[in-house]
């Protein structure tokens, strides 16, 4: 990857494409992680800004909580709220559900480089599926006269 800063509207951008694919991914936790620890990072270095709270669209045990809403580059996230939050904070109300973050055209793996690289977490090792590491089953015995099968045994020929 290159060798330069990366901008708040790159880092904004994989937020975008990380957020999106977590919300439908199997298994989420890390993609959540990512922008999680991101966000932290961002808001540390005062490159990111938080705007205020906003009712959750999905509560918890049907109980109605907040959460808070963070801006980077003209991109807008939610994340849970802290106390702090609740006490230097504006609540904004409800989500303007008319606004919609840009949608960059960037792939989930080049995002996740992206915020890789700005974290300086190790990219993991791809795993491979199960079925790449079995062996190949034994060629055909079609054809072949002396093989019996598994469970039948062989005749003695006189």
């Amino acid at each position: 990857m290159k060798n330069y800063a990366l901008s708040n509207r790159e880092l904004a951008e994989s937020l975008f494409i990380v957020n999106r694919h977590a919300k439908t991914a199997p298994e989420p936790k890390h993609l959540y992680d990512i922008k999680k620890y991101t966000i932290d990072k961002l808001l540390q270095e005062s490159r990111a800004k938080k705007i205020g709270l906003h009712f959750s669209d999905h509560p918890k045990l049907s109980q109605q909580h907040s959460t808070l809403l963070i801006e980077i580059a003209g991109y807008y996230f939610h994340i849970p709220a802290n106390k702090q939050d609740f006490d230097q904070l504006e609540h904004l109300g409800k989500v303007d559900q008319s606004y919609r973050n840009p949608k960059p055209k960037l792939s989930l793996s080049k995002a996740k480089r992206i915020l890789y690289r700005y974290l300086n977490w190790e990219q993991p090792v791809k795993k491979q599926p199960a079925y790449a590491s079995q062996s190949r089953p034994a060629s055909s015995f079609l054809g072949q006269r002396d093989v019996s099968l598994w469970n039948q045994r062989r005749r003695k020929h006189n």
